[in-house]
């Protein structure tokens, strides 16, 4: 009776308002973004037992957390659609375009148009999950793989995996690398590194501890003590030096050499792999990513052949499918975090999929010849300023060979240049001894350099520059780093520099693959929601995507409206105090909220403080995060009904009650479920001088419900690529900003370059100071279009889905856990597939290829639970497709019971042999013992999606690793 009261009241505190007639257009978006309508939410609740979605979610919240208030937005204003799209353009007015020649690894470029129509802006490149269902994901393997082939050739190293996070991460994840190869607890740094990578670097290392060095590696007596030294090539201020000796003197040490490097220039310069590094790095944002503020960008890293098995992330290699043909895969995925957990190398999961599909098409567009001319006429543009500027009185550049980056002293004093600079609405680089930085790009003009040459006082015009022919004699090429060996030979870099031949290999790529625009993608833990055309409108605009990540702030208020909106409408939806935006992706948002515990620890006294406390059902970065925080890990059981074993969890802070440093939790958890214990654990664990982190990738169970800050938890990441709509790419972008109690605040991440006042800051964990800013927009659209009711509904019909599924499938799956009160699963459930090993030798892995002949993608395979599928819903998808992926599922169910019944072969039937390609079925040989029908066709005629490939031959691939392009197969 007290529920039930408790429900009455919460029902009157959301819902006891008249709706005007002005609110229709919000009303409108929220009926589209949630899939079922009112009438099928009925219908399901009905078949659930409940009357209304307020029933259903009193069921299912323990009463301990229910939220007790409206969150209080920042905005009560109504916005619809088409008000939203104008508000987007009049807050993208106020941010200043001005011509920024800041460089530090950010460049301005031209995206090709056919690329941003048919690519950057194409929900069929946006809307795909990372391509773990291989099959299915033939399209963006096969971009991934070219962008490796792309970073392997130009960098002249063997292997490259599939784009990093941004330049600074990369450089610290290939020390860490070295860290593992030699165990050596010390790096080297070159004084002549971008700041930020140096600020990444030594952040990541604080947490390892180890030490940081950082000064001219020539004047090194040796490298014994380092386990890896960072150069960059061409260095911070645009200078290009010969690495050989210090290469050598390094390898004579035992120790490893990191080069951070510029793709474009290794298009003119000797690589730095023919110098002899062990690991390349860098960002590769500039063959065709906007700037957008610092990100999204792909980074990459590149190694020798014997680091392979050392590398982070994720890696495209070419393996066969069960015809022998070639085809496509993850490679090496042993190394993946969600498998190795506490031993994983590298906590890397969000990479930058989408971004380094953009660089390869690039790549691809313009070719090898283009690229080069692309780079030559960046370059010359630099040797005819070089050239004008040395002429200018009181002026001068420094000596050396450069790329594109001039550094430059002049009598005239910063702040007149300053001042000058504002009159052109032009951004340089403004070193701390008075010196400047101008780094050109693609998109530099004739009246650009003559802007740039006004500002130093120069009489001349770059047109009188031109005139004398001995200027282009001081080119790179006529110096010992000119570049003289071949890249980009294969044919896919060579055959597309048309239109017509780049917009069709373009949608052949994209038809190989299964995204959203397809049907439902039931990943557990994913949230594979409906990304909205009208959020994604800040990506086509200027005002967004044309800023330089280091402009002053005055320059950029349109975007500090945003990030304030949407600090404050987060803070309210979680009930925490405070944000970090820079964590660009979960991941790091983990890494960032477990070094602000660290921090806090340490500022406290308690530098004993390091047990982290993670149950066994927590997600598969949630350890490799720890780790890589410097923490000591000590597991949790799990009981049999999904949640944590209390009476293991009092013992674990009984053992470790002075060294406690945190327990990280997933709420709802992993499993599935809403556990009523919460609130005792976080009052455990507080009790004994622990804090809590709670990962915040369920929020889609939690928006307007209950709050991770309410509940007891100390710190938030949030993937704005799941619960916020951000798209995920095909394996990226992605954004994992923190959320902390006002405790914790003092210890969020700064950066060196735009606020750096912070002493008691954890440090930098990213590039650019709020990560990638580009993307942000979309989840403030979201929250503004679906407003507190909507998200609050919309969380209401994620549960109400996936119980429905959950309550259909019943008698054909089990569901492994429920809530211990309600029997009733979140906004996700787990079917147990295990017994049918035994009963008829089918795995988790031949549902998830049988799912593909239906047209469907698989839900999370294998995870949390070793032979279970995974499935959330979200609420986006409507009753049909979720009847639809039911119906397949059971239909597949009926295909397992013809094997346990003898009916079908246990080794030759439409599982085992499953996915069916177009190829198999047209074939004049048919010698399975089942129809082509039932292979092709088992729900009848309707939204078939063809696998390219059958089923992939993983151990082929693994023993036979070729990770880029070969030029005979």
């Amino acid at each position: 009776m007290f529920r039930r009261l408790n429900c009455l009241r919460r029902t009157q505190r959301f819902y006891s308002f008249n709706v005007p007639n002005s609110v229709f257009g919000r009303e409108s978006f929220v009926q589209r973004h949630i899939g079922p309508n009112g009438s099928d939410q009925k219908q399901m609740l009905k078949e659930l037992g409940y009357q209304s979605l307020e029933d259903l979610s009193e069921a299912v919240i323990p009463d301990s957390v229910y939220l007790q208030k409206t969150p209080n937005l920042k905005s009560s204003v109504i916005i619809d659609e088409q008000s939203l799209a104008t508000l987007i353009k009049s807050i993208a007015s106020k941010n200043q375009i001005w011509r920024s020649f800041i460089g530090m690894g950010y460049h301005n470029c031209h995206t090709p148009h056919v690329i941003v129509r048919n690519m950057l802006e194409n929900p069929g490149w946006l809307t795909p999950y990372t391509p773990y269902q291989e099959e299915i994901g033939q399209g963006r393997l096969e971009s991934l793989l070219n962008f490796q082939t792309l970073v392997v050739d130009l960098t002249c190293m063997d292997v490259a995996n599939a784009s990093l996070l941004d330049e600074a991460t990369s450089a610290s994840e290939a020390l860490a690398m070295t860290y593992r190869h030699n165990k050596r607890k010390r790096w080297f740094v070159a004084d002549n590194v971008h700041p930020q990578t140096l600020s990444v670097v030594r952040t990541r290392a604080s947490a390892l501890g180890i030490e940081v060095r950082s000064g001219d590696p020539n004047q090194v007596d040796d490298f014994k003590s380092y386990s890896g030294v960072l150069l960059q090539y061409p260095d911070t201020y645009g200078h290009l030096s010969d690495y050989g000796e210090i290469v050598n003197k390094a390898h004579n040490d035992e120790t490893l050499v990191v080069c951070a490097t510029d793709l474009l220039s290794l298009t003119l310069i000797k690589a730095p792999g023919e110098y002899g590094v062990d690991i390349v790095v860098g960002s590769s944002q500039r063959l065709g990513t906007p700037l957008g503020y610092g990100g999204p960008h792909a980074a990459f890293i590149a190694c020798k052949k014997s680091l392979m098995r050392l590398i982070p992330g994720r890696m495209v290699g070419i393996t066969r499918d069960a015809d022998e043909d070639k085809a496509y895969r993850l490679t090496l995925q042993t190394r993946e975090q969600h498998i190795r957990r506490e031993r994983a190398t590298s906590n890397i999961c969000t990479a930058q999929a989408l971004l380094a599909n953009v660089v390869a098409m690039y790549a691809v567009y313009h070719g090898p010849v283009g690229l080069r001319n692309i780079a030559q006429r960046v370059h010359n543009c630099a040797v005819l300023l070089k050239t004008a500027l040395d002429e200018i009185p009181g002026c001068s550049t420094s000596d050396g060979i450069f790329f594109d980056t001039l550094h430059l002293k002049s009598t005239i004093s910063q702040q007149k240049i300053i001042e000058k600079c504002k009159e052109k609405l032009i951004n340089l680089r403004f070193f701390e001894d008075q010196s400047i930085g101008i780094s050109l790009d693609e998109t530099v003009t004739a009246a650009d350099l003559n802007d740039l040459l006004w500002i130093f006082g120069s009489e001349k015009s770059i047109n009188e520059i031109i005139s004398n022919d001995e200027v282009l004699e001081k080119s790179v090429s006529k110096t010992i780093f000119k570049r003289t060996s071949q890249y980009l030979q294969h044919s896919v870099f060579n055959d597309h520099q048309s239109e017509t031949k780049i917009v069709r290999y373009m949608k052949q790529l994209e038809n190989k693959d299964v995204s959203l625009v397809h049907s439902m993608i039931p990943l557990g833990s994913c949230t594979m929601k409906l990304n909205a055309t009208v959020e994604l409108l800040p990506l086509s605009e200027p005002g967004f995507i044309n800023i330089h990540p280091f402009v002053p702030p005055d320059q950029v208020p349109g975007y500090h409206q945003i990030l304030q909106e949407l600090e404050y409408d987060l803070c309210q939806l979680t009930g925490y105090d405070k944000i970090s935006f820079q964590p660009n992706s979960g991941s790091q948002g983990e890494f960032a909220g477990l070094c602000a515990i660290m921090k806090y620890h340490q500022h406290r006294g308690d530098e004993d403080r390091k047990v982290c406390l993670i149950p066994t059902s927590a997600h598969g970065t949630n350890p490799a995060s720890a780790q890589m925080a410097g923490m000591d890990i000590q597991l949790v059981n799990v009981s049999k009904d999904g949640c944590i074993d209390l009476q293991h969890l009092k013992d674990k802070v009984n053992n470790y009650k002075n060294q406690l440093s945190c327990i990280m939790i997933t709420y709802p958890s992993t499993n599935g479920v809403f556990e009523e214990s919460v609130m005792d654990v976080c009052e455990l664990i507080h009790s004994n001088g622990g804090q809590v982190y709670l990962d915040g990738a369920n929020m889609n169970a939690q928006l307007g419900l209950c709050r991770p800050g309410d509940i007891g938890a100390d710190v938030s990441h949030l993937n704005l690529h799941k619960t916020f709509c951000i798209p995920h790419g095909g394996g990226g972008p992605g954004m994992g900003p923190i959320v902390v109690k006002s405790h914790l605040a003092p210890y969020l991440p700064t950066h060196p370059i735009i606020h750096n006042d912070n002493n008691l800051s954890l440090g930098t964990v990213s590039a650019a100071p709020y990560g990638s800013a580009s993307i942000i927009p979309i989840s403030w659209a979201y929250i503004k279009l679906m407003g507190p009711q909507g998200l609050r509904k919309a969380t209401q019909v994620a549960i109400l889905n996936a119980n429905y599924m959950s309550k259909k499938l019943s008698s054909h799956y089990k569901t492994l856990f429920v809530g211990t009160k309600c029997g009733l699963v979140a906004h996700e459930f787990i079917i147990d597939s295990r017994e049918f090993k035994k009963t008829a030798n089918i795995e988790a892995t031949d549902i998830a290829k049988r799912l593909i002949d239906y047209g469907f993608h698989a839900p999370t395979m294998s995870w949390p639970v070793a032979g279970t599928l995974m499935i959330e819903p979200t609420e986006s998808e409507s009753k049909i497709e979720l009847d639809r992926f039911c119906n397949a599922l059971i239909s597949i169910r009926e295909e397992i019971r013809q094997i346990e019944n003898g009916v079908a072969d246990r080794e030759q039937n439409v599982l085992k042999l499953a996915p069916h390609t177009l190829k198999q079925i047209c074939s004049d040989e048919w010698n399975r013992p089942y129809s082509r029908k039932l292979a092709a066709y088992p729900m009848g005629y309707e939204q078939k999606v063809w696998p390219s490939v059958g089923r992939i031959d993983s151990k082929y691939g693994d023993q036979n690793v070729v990770c880029s392009c070969p030029l005979v197969f």
